[in-house]
């Protein structure tokens, strides 16, 4: 291990490319601050241990953007919210889809889990906020009010609120037991992005795009403070664990807060950008952000931090006051009562008869072949033992005890000096980190095998159409590489199946992907445009002729596919680099789809 180094207060952890295309939103996990998940364009949500290179889980269900995602408390389980409204909950300690929930109608903009009892909330940009049982697959309330997206939410620590924070610059809080809105506030002047709770007393902070922090006493339900030292939106605040002080992720800086006498403690450069998500472990702070497809991790030395007292010398004139200050003696506020047994469905109002009659996409309840389709595939088999299922059974989370490393000064070394390895020592060494290279080779052989003996009978297509069933893109590009050498292999029935995949590839991060998805989608548009034309241009024939009905319907299905690729072209054909020429000709012979 690194010798701690004594001079940083934050540095980079790591940065890694997290997904395929762009990442969309991302989530720590808060008990253990070890574990994100992130959810990208690729629909696909992955899973990290914080400070490890390679992916852990892959998991695989949403045909949309993943665009909000979120860990339990346990952080055994995770939610993905997607584009068209949907929700997925995997069991990360059995590897599975848990639960498909289906009922919102726009994109999901905010997720959280009830801090003990098996229920889930989740807003979305059609203004409704929806209380579901995980247990049970349903909706069992609805919460309306907010004008615009829901963009955050959170259960108090007692379980028995929802907070809600909206576009329409409100924070809801609503009773639970009640199923009604306790309060509201209006005081921020922008979109809210972020709001917390305070782990002990009455309290909420909420951060806003107006670029203030506000804090709320919930027992009188007044604001107590806002803040004006923020140079852009706030989009991540953290309570310390002990509620001593409030952390904002300010771009390129932490902020420390403290309240009732409200202040600004300490400012802290570091250099992650626009922050995504804070979490707290081991007396340090952890930090993530995104920007296209990679996401970095910071990590700030709290025991290096401001967290009390006067202002520390160097910050005092980053300094900013909270307007409204508390009178002194006013800083003892009611903590929250937890309950010591987890929460029945009692505790929760249903829905009235009148929510129960909602259109019937609310109601829909998934069948088994929407779980079937959703999987959650082990990247990297040691860690996700090592995190998932220990040895001992105690707790399912990465370790707390170690800190994260500091980055090595120069001159020092991750072993003593006079330390040597040995032969089979330094083989393991060697070795370490290939497993997850060695687990896709291994899939990847297996498949091949498999598309070779059904290649075997000559059938293309159905060799094709098992290669997309396995959800292997490596094996679909082996396959086109072959057919694109041969024209003579193509038939129309081909081109069905190819096109769904060639959008894929099109769009990959690889560059060989790329070009064979090119070269297949060039060879389409000269060899069948022609008559995928000639046939939808046709005009009717007289009596049932089932094989040209058969192919109308094909070049019907083609066409509907090149248009959508058409628009993948166009965006591609203005891009400097090795494809742009390429994508400059597919324009080209694309050109009279728009006719």
């Amino acid at each position: 291990m690194a010798v701690a180094n004594t001079t940083k207060t934050s540095w980079r952890l790591q940065e890694i490319v997290a997904h395929s295309s762009n990442v969309v939103c991302l989530a720590l996990g808060k008990n253990s601050g070890r574990l994100l998940a992130t959810g990208g364009e690729d629909c696909r949500v992955n899973i990290w241990a914080v400070s490890k290179p390679n992916c852990i889980m892959s998991l695989t269900g949403h045909n949309n953007p993943v665009e909000c995602v979120k860990f339990n408390n346990s952080e055994e389980q995770v939610v993905a919210g997607s584009q068209s409204g949907s929700l997925r909950v995997w069991d990360l300690e059995a590897a599975k889809i848990l639960r498909t929930l289906m009922g919102h109608k726009a994109n999901i903009c905010s997720l959280d889990f009830h801090p003990f009892g098996e229920y889930l909330a989740s807003g979305s940009m059609d203004t409704n906020i929806k209380l579901w049982d995980v247990r049970r697959k349903g909706c069992v309330f609805r919460y309306k009010g907010h004008t615009q997206a829901v963009r955050c939410l959170a259960f108090s620590p007692d379980g028995k609120w929802l907070a809600s924070a909206s576009d329409d610059s409100t924070i809801k809080l609503w009773d639970l037991t009640a199923g009604k809105m306790i309060t509201e506030f209006t005081a921020h002047t922008g979109a809210i992005n972020i709001i917390q709770f305070h782990p002990n007393e009455y309290l909420l902070a909420s951060g806003s795009s107006d670029r203030t922090i506000k804090l709320w006493d919930l027992e009188k339900f007044k604001m107590i403070g806002s803040s004006e030292g923020e140079m852009g939106p706030v989009r991540c605040l953290a309570f310390n664990l002990d509620g001593c002080c409030l952390y904002s992720g300010a771009v390129d800086s932490l902020r420390v807060y403290g309240w009732e006498p409200n202040r600004c403690f300490d400012v802290v450069p570091v250099g992650w950008g626009k922050v995504a998500d804070l979490a707290i472990c081991n007396h340090q702070l952890i930090g993530v952000s995104y920007n296209l497809t990679n996401v970095s991790s910071y990590v700030v030395d709290l025991t290096r931090v401001k967290k009390s007292g006067s202002v520390i010398q160097g910050v005092i004139q980053d300094d900013q006051p909270l307007t409204e200050p508390s009178p002194k003696g006013s800083t003892l506020r009611r903590n929250y009562d937890r309950p010591l047994t987890t929460c029945s469905t009692q505790r929760v109002k249903q829905s009235s008869e009148s929510d129960r009659r909602s259109p019937e996409g609310e109601r829909r309840s998934p069948s088994s072949e929407d779980e079937k389709e959703s999987s959650a595939e082990i990247r990297n088999p040691e860690d996700y033992k090592e995190i998932f299922q220990p040895k001992s059974a105690i707790s399912r989370t990465p370790p707390k005890s170690e800190p994260f490393p500091a980055p090595l000064e120069d001159g020092e070394s991750l072993l003593p000096s006079r330390y040597v390895l040995g032969d089979d020592e330094a083989l393991a060494q060697i070795r370490k980190g290939h497993d997850t290279m060695c687990v896709m080779l291994t899939s990847r052989h297996k498949n091949l095998d498999t598309i070779r003996a059904v290649w075997g009978s000559g059938d293309v297509k159905t060799s094709l159409d098992s290669a997309v069933s396995m959800k292997d893109l490596s094996i679909v590009v082996d396959i086109l590489n072959i057919v694109n050498l041969k024209p003579s292999l193509w038939k129309l029935d081909l081109c069905t199946s190819i096109l769904p995949q060639i959008e894929e590839l099109l769009q990959s991060k690889y560059e060989s992907y790329v070009q064979t998805g090119c070269t297949s989608l060039k060879l389409i548009l000269k060899r069948f445009w022609p008559l995928i034309s000639d046939t939808l241009t046709a005009p009717p024939s007289v009596g049932v002729d089932i094989t040209r009905e058969e192919r109308h319907q094909k070049c019907k299905a083609c066409y509907k596919q090149l248009k959508n690729l058409s628009n993948v072209v166009k965006n591609k054909a203005d891009q400097v680099g090795r494809h742009g020429s390429a994508f400059k000709e597919l324009q080209l012979l694309m050109a009279p789809l728009d006719y």
